[in-house]
């Protein structure tokens, strides 16, 4: 099965970017969460991921 970044329904503060990131690694949300908060223009980076990618249809 393929593996595809998507946002996620889930693990959800927002858009659901940081649980779709985090679960496409394998890593813990909270650390996702971290990275974009102390990385500079994340907020831009965010936005536009949460704009093009696609919702999880697995709810596991």
């Amino acid at each position: 099965m393929e593996k595809k970044l998507t946002k996620s329904k889930k693990d959800r503060y927002l858009l659901g970017v940081c649980g779709g990131i985090a679960n496409y690694f394998g890593v813990d949300s909270r650390l996702i969460r971290i990275i974009f908060v102390f990385t500079p223009a994340s907020i831009l980076f965010y936005l536009l991921l949460g704009y093009f990618l696609h919702e999880d249809n697995n709810l596991y």
